[in-house]
């Protein structure tokens, strides 16, 4: 029986070891591509989610930017509404009163006068 020398059978298993380490250096590479590319995969919908995000608010910024127009003018006509029911009232009150009305803005006016020439 022809037996192997033991250097003949260290060289067999050092050959085999460097084999299964070169097999796993390029399972390795290639896990590693593959998480890359995963991770890339993942970083292209992530950026693309948050553009959509990003897009919603803004239309829905504008959305509020509207509707905060069309608030204003409604606020403006109540106050419009509100100071022509003040002037007709006052018009009501001096047809009702002139004379007192004229003493009430005689009387205003002199309080006016004096103070701006104390100034």
């Amino acid at each position: 029986m022809n037996t192997p020398s033991s250097t003949e059978s260290v060289k067999s298993n050092l050959g085999e070891a460097g084999s299964h380490l070169k097999q796993a250096a390029h399972d390795a590479g290639d896990a590693v591509r593959g998480a890359a590319s995963a991770a890339s995969e993942e970083l292209k919908l992530g950026r693309a989610n948050v553009k959509g995000d990003l897009a919603d608010s803004a239309l829905s910024g504008l959305g509020a930017i509207e509707d905060l127009g069309q608030a204003g003018r409604e606020q403006l006509d109540q106050v419009m509404d509100k100071s022509r029911d003040l002037v007709d009232s006052a018009a009501d009150l001096i047809r009702e009163r002139p004379l007192a009305s004229f003493g009430v803005a005689f009387a205003a006016g002199w309080i006016i006068a004096k103070l701006a020439r104390s100034r």
